[in-house]
């Protein structure tokens, strides 16, 4: 058994004060307020919080922080960007960069993440000797950083929808296909979870399955882990889909039964009252990504129409063009008053739970997310000293925490009770910096 002094805890009914959790094989087994510091405990001065789950990344993408900032354009054009860097990655270099950006992400307080994955094969679409090796590489960086894994192996078959239909894989885009709904779900049949990773599946979007892909088979033999789709993050994908199948996309999907409580929306930016109501009624999630809708031009989601209609929010940081789940928090907040004018649409608890336990449950860890017994022990301690958040209420550190709090707040972390961040040190990759520089320059030079 472990035992740790924390001076405050989030807990689900509020702020506690001079806790003492302990914690046995992984997790807590009690949770024990106003208690003087325990012989040999460790101590954690700050607020110590859930640990953090960041429910939609793109590893690879962080290669493009600060390149793809310059000019303008639309999300069309940033994604021809993305491409350059798609083209560039091997097995090898794939673990090096997501190692490091795994690391970067537990500094940020975050220890789970669900990599939403399609950069499967070679360069020309041609399967490695291993056809999960890039899977394997995500994987096995998770590990060597630290943090749990929802591996979301994605479905991509089709390269674009218009009125007309759908287009087939061109240039780098070869490297996201299996051919066939049949050839993918027979490589991702071979996956393998274990105590740190789960397997969950993806569908990239309308986009890049068509009805004749067979929705309903897919649905099927997913069932029971996981499922993720990009949903109408672009008002021309909902043009291309109304004029081709005469539904949105939420609609189309769940015409074909593809939404479920095991569902969730990625980016869900332009959605009808109906899209919504589908959502509702299916008991599907959606996973706001603020950071990268601003940065890509997207657009402000209808988080409270979605939170009113019952659907459970998350957050992602997508293109990693920021990685801090503070900071997504508190723009789902920031962006409602823009949209709408007015103050106050969430709490502060609300926000943080988005950023821990209904993220957690989107991957797939419904024991995380939480302080309590019987709660995995993933944990992220802020401090409460820096220029941003000294002189904070006790009473009211989690407003502090969700509103003033960034990434670099961050003092420890903890994952099934192993600490990987002490004093904003990394403990398994050293110079995380440097190892993210050495990763980007690879691939750029």
């Amino acid at each position: 058994m472990s035992e740790y002094w924390c001076e405050l805890v989030q807990t689900r009914t509020g702020i506690e004060r001079d806790v003492v959790l302990s914690i046995v094989d992984g997790r807590i087994e009690s949770v024990t307020p106003d208690r003087p510091v325990p012989p040999g405990a460790t101590v954690l001065p700050g607020l110590t919080l859930p640990g953090m789950a960041n429910a939609h990344s793109h590893a690879f993408h962080r290669a493009l922080r600060g390149r793809t900032q310059t000019g303008t354009g639309t999300f069309w054009t940033w994604r021809e960007q993305m491409y350059q860097a798609a083209g560039r990655l091997d097995p090898d270099s794939y673990l090096a960069l997501a190692r490091a950006v795994y690391a970067e992400m537990a500094l940020a307080g975050i220890t789970s993440v669900g990599e939403f994955h399609y950069l499967h094969h070679g360069p020309d679409g041609t399967a490695y000797a291993d056809p999960n090796a890039m899977g394997h590489a995500l994987i096995e960086a998770a590990r060597q950083a630290g943090i749990r894994i929802t591996l979301l192996d994605t479905c991509y078959l089709h390269g674009g929808l218009t009125a007309d239909g759908y287009r087939p894989l061109e240039g780098v885009q070869r490297r996201f296909g299996d051919g066939s709904s049949d050839a993918w779900y027979e490589r991702w049949s071979a996956l393998r979870g274990d105590e740190n990773t789960r397997i969950g599946a993806a569908i990239h979007s309308v986009r890049a399955f068509a009805a004749k892909d067979d929705y309903a088979t897919w649905a099927a033999r997913t069932e029971g882990v996981p499922v993720h789709v990009h949903l109408s993050e672009q008002p021309a994908e909902n043009a291309a889909c109304v004029a081709h199948h005469g539904l949105t996309p939420t609609g189309l999907l769940d015409a074909h039964g593809f939404w479920s409580a095991n569902a969730t929306a990625v980016h869900a930016t332009h959605l009808t009252d109906a899209d919504i109501a589908a959502l509702a009624r299916a008991e599907a999630g959606v996973c706001f990504c603020p950071t990268t809708e601003r940065d890509l031009a997207d657009g402000i989601g209808p988080a409270g129409e979605l939170a009113r209609a019952g659907v459970p929010l998350s957050l992602g940081s997508d293109s990693q063009a920021v990685i801090d789940l503070f900071e997504e928090a508190r723009a789902v907040e920031l962006d409602e008053r823009l949209r709408t004018g007015r103050r106050g649409h969430f709490t502060s608890a609300a926000l943080l739970a988005y950023a821990t336990v209904t993220g957690h449950r989107a991957l797939g860890w419904p024991d995380a997310g939480r302080i309590e017994p019987g709660a995995l022990a993933d944990l992220t301690t802020i401090g409460l000293d820096s220029v941003r958040l000294a002189g904070t209420v006790p009473r009211l550190a989690t407003e502090a925490a969700v509103f003033a709090a960034t990434a670099s707040d961050v003092t420890h972390v903890m994952v099934g009770g192993r600490t990987i961040v002490r004093d904003g040190v990394h403990q398994l990759v050293d110079a995380v910096p440097q190892a993210l520089t050495t990763a980007v320059h690879g691939l750029f030079g």
